[in-house]
């Protein structure tokens, strides 16, 4: 994923760092948020792209990117960097809102089954 010395390339969106990156191998591109899935859990290299497809804030306000893997979907967590594109980790933070999944026209009936008084005037 480097193209120069200290300048990162990544292979998924093909972003290139437009400053050093000081770390020996970077987690996941600052662009797209995704990596590279170097082995899988039984230790042998898998190759594929991990795709960013959630955000995990943990109690203690620390903030996870949840990544699948395109090729043997495994699923990983990686720590939100300063330099991470604060549009791509809101537009996947927001994603459940815009696509949720369940139908909205029928929120009230869902809210009656699940025990609720289903009005949602």
């Amino acid at each position: 994923m480097k193209e120069s010395q200290n300048k990162f390339k990544c292979l998924n969106c093909g972003w290139i760092s437009s400053e050093d990156i000081n770390e020996e191998q970077p987690e996941h591109c600052p662009n797209c948020l995704a990596g590279i899935h170097t082995e899988n859990e039984e230790g042998y290299e898998c190759g594929g792209i991990l795709e960013a497809v959630g955000i995990w804030v943990k109690t203690d306000d620390e903030w996870m990117i949840i990544q699948r893997c395109s090729l043997c979907g495994e699923m990983h967590l990686t720590p939100v960097r300063k330099r991470d594109s604060v549009v791509k980790l809101l537009s996947i933070a927001s994603k459940p809102m815009s696509s949720p999944p369940f139908p909205i026209d029928r929120l009230e009936e869902l809210t009656r089954i699940m025990g609720g008084r289903g009005n949602i005037k």
